[in-house]
């Protein structure tokens, strides 16, 4: 056991546990930018093996919070801060830093981009990895959609949570389905480079666990400040954002919109519809305004990236700016007002 282990050597911190939280998301990474070169183009790689990685967090935050007995509500706090911060911030904030454009403006952008990445890429490769961000962006609005409408009783049942669960695993298959085709047409297969990275993140999925753990066990503890209970939910979303937040800016900097927008995207799946649909299937759960009303936000900030996808290609400086103003009203929202 890693609490064990860490006791051993007397690093029994906080800090100590934040660190292995942080350095297996980072072994994550590391291995999922070698997935690249393993059969994985790039927005398979984000629509499929970074949500669950990035994403893992949450949905152990929920078996957790389950199996401690903890408050429900603050799994649907989590659920909201961590989309709501892809949606807003970690995509304004790569977009005020560098642009994201996945459709580069004219030839030599395009020529550019395939020096960049060592390997020859058709003209119509953004066309397509901007269609598939569409999409996704599309399901996103359908989720959130149909998660505020079973919520609109003022609860989560179980059946609920079973319909969430389906339609995550539809649209699961229809992403497997999407990257065996691009396999079978480019002749790419899976070797055994890409099952070795599995192991390795799934090394760094059970680091994360531990580490989770005892981070939420030692929040319960603190009962007064800001950083106590009160606040489990609001400080376990920043938590588990923080892998994302590195994924934008590593993804960001090396010039990989397309990356940038499907793992910030396709995370919000992994919370919502799946991480809600797992709460309410282990545990119905009551449903307030203020999460109904996150809901809403949501389908609109995905709404509107899905409007400048299509017509500028990607999201320009001056939209960050928009998106991270959002995310500011946001907190002030959640926390001041």
């Amino acid at each position: 056991m890693l609490p064990d282990l860490i006791d051993a050597f007397g690093a029994t911190d906080p800090l100590t546990y934040l660190a292995v939280f942080l350095g297996a998301s980072l072994l994550m990474l590391w291995r999922l930018e070698a997935m690249l070169d393993h059969g994985l183009e790039g927005t398979a790689l984000g629509t499929l093996v970074m949500p669950f990685c990035s994403g893992l967090g949450n949905l152990l935050f929920v078996f957790i919070m389950v199996r401690r007995g903890g408050p429900a509500s603050a799994v649907l706090t989590n659920s909201l801060v961590n989309n709501v911060t892809n949606l807003t911030l970690l995509l304004g904030l790569p977009a005020l830093c560098w642009t994201l454009l996945v459709v580069p403006a004219g030839k030599a952008a395009v020529k550019s981009e395939g020096k960049k990445s060592g390997a020859a890429k058709s003209a119509s490769a953004p066309q397509i990895n901007r269609l598939s961000l569409v999409l996704t962006l599309t399901a996103v609005v359908f989720f959130t959609g149909a998660t505020w409408l079973l919520g609109r009783d003022g609860a989560l049942s179980r059946t609920d949570g079973a319909v969430l669960i389906g339609l995550f695993g539809f649209w699961q298959c229809f992403q497997v389905y999407d990257v065996m085709k691009h396999n079978l047409t480019r002749r790419a297969s899976f070797g055994f480079g890409f099952y070795a990275d599995l192991v390795l993140v799934a090394a760094g999925a059970w680091l994360i666990y531990e580490s989770l753990d005892w981070l939420v066990a030692w929040l319960g503890q603190q009962k007064s400040g800001f950083v106590s209970a009160a606040n489990l939910g609001w400080l376990s979303g920043w938590l588990m954002v923080l892998p994302n937040a590195l994924l934008a800016v590593f993804w960001g900097w090396k010039g990989r919109a397309d990356v940038v927008y499907s793992s910030q995207v396709g995370d919000g799946h992994i919370c919502i519809p799946f991480g809600v649909g797992l709460l309410a299937l282990l545990h119905p759960v009551k449903v307030g305004a203020v999460f109904q009303d996150g809901l809403l936000l949501l389908a609109g900030a995905a709404g509107l990236h899905a409007v400048f996808l299509l017509t500028a290609g990607g999201l320009p400086r001056w939209a960050g700016a928009l998106f991270v103003a959002a995310y500011a009203w946001f907190l002030w929202d959640g926390l001041l007002g």
